[in-house]
């Protein structure tokens, strides 16, 4: 499968795309891995509307390059989102967390090229027919929020490639240049990496989530909060709360209650290894300093031109 339908699509030159995360991809990190020749995306789901357009205007100042913006569908602002992207003539919207037949058809009138995030070839398929020009789709390797279905990127991916004739971006579990390799090789047109980019210098998030991330092993990221929705978080004792909820019966209400407001911020980027939420993938177990995202990007991609080499060498 060739990457060029993603470079074509976005206008960029490497086929990677650095996740729209919580409490890491501001401007910074989304102009820096632009510039470097990938897709940077601002993380909408932890910026107030205003805040978003600051970060799109520092981002614009910081790059010539495309970038584009990630906005769960469910966030409760998102009429005033939606103005602040054409305001702001946003081109590249990346969606999750809801029913892309509602906002796409207003996006792509303002002329943005839209990509939604799914966790299964049946949401695949809705998104194409609600007019999406790409999808994400994401494993449940995957950090932060996760689908239900709890497929790995391994068998969702060609299950998806199958099911679409959109292009398919790979995402969950991807950090190295042979992951980039065996996702080409399962059908994907491109690949979405977060986690390896939340350990970056210009990541927004806090040292101490940095370092907890880089000190992690495997095994160390647990999918909890099934009843309400999904999510991977590194074991804290705030995990230990919702796990020890869970097993005795909590209702959704109390969960809710004990996820309170905030959590993800308190983790991410006030650095709270107790209390708060420590969103990451399992690929956390493989990442081993803080880099440069421009320089994690570039050794990515030489990384993946290495492995397809030895692949071709090996087949002669």
């Amino acid at each position: 499968m060739s990457f060029d339908r993603v470079r074509n699509l976005l206008g960029i030159e490497i086929p990677i795309v650095q996740g729209g995360m919580v409490w890491c991809s501001g401007w910074r990190l989304a102009s820096a891995v632009s510039n470097a020749g990938g897709l940077g995306l601002l993380g909408a789901g932890s910026m107030h509307p205003q805040t978003l357009a600051e970060h799109i205007r520092k981002c614009r100042a910081a790059t010539t390059k495309p970038f584009g913006v990630n906005i769960p569908l469910l966030y409760p602002e998102m009429a005033a989102i939606m103005e602040i992207l054409a305001e702001e003539g946003v081109k590249i919207v990346f969606t999750s967390a809801g029913n892309p037949a509602t906002w796409t058809p207003r996006l792509k009138s303002k002329g943005m090229t839209v990509v939604h995030v799914v966790s299964s070839s049946r949401f695949a398929q809705k998104a194409e027919q609600a007019g999406v020009d790409a999808v994400v789709a994401e494993g449940f390797e995957a950090g932060g929020h996760n689908g239900r279905e709890e497929t790995t990127t391994l068998c969702l991916v060609p299950l998806v490639a199958d099911a679409v004739r959109v292009p398919v971006i790979a995402a969950g579990g991807i950090a190295s240049g042979r992951a980039i390799l065996a996702m080409e090789a399962l059908g994907a047109s491109g690949v979405q990496i977060g986690s390896r980019f939340a350990v970056s210098q210009e990541s927004s998030a806090h040292d101490n989530f940095k370092m907890r991330v880089i000190e992690s092993q495997e095994g160390d990221t647990h999918l909890t909060l099934k009843q309400l929705t999904p999510v991977r978080l590194l074991r804290n004792d705030f995990f230990q709360q919702v796990q020890e909820a869970e097993a005795r019966g909590a209702s959704k209400d109390e969960l809710m209650q004990l996820l309170g407001r905030g959590r993800a911020k308190r983790g991410i980027f006030e650095g709270d290894l107790s209390e708060g939420e420590l969103e990451i993938g399992q690929v956390a177990a493989g990442i081993r300093d803080v880099r440069p995202a421009a320089e994690i990007l570039k050794n990515l991609w030489t990384e993946y031109q290495d492995a397809r080499k030895k692949i071709t060498a090996s087949e002669c």
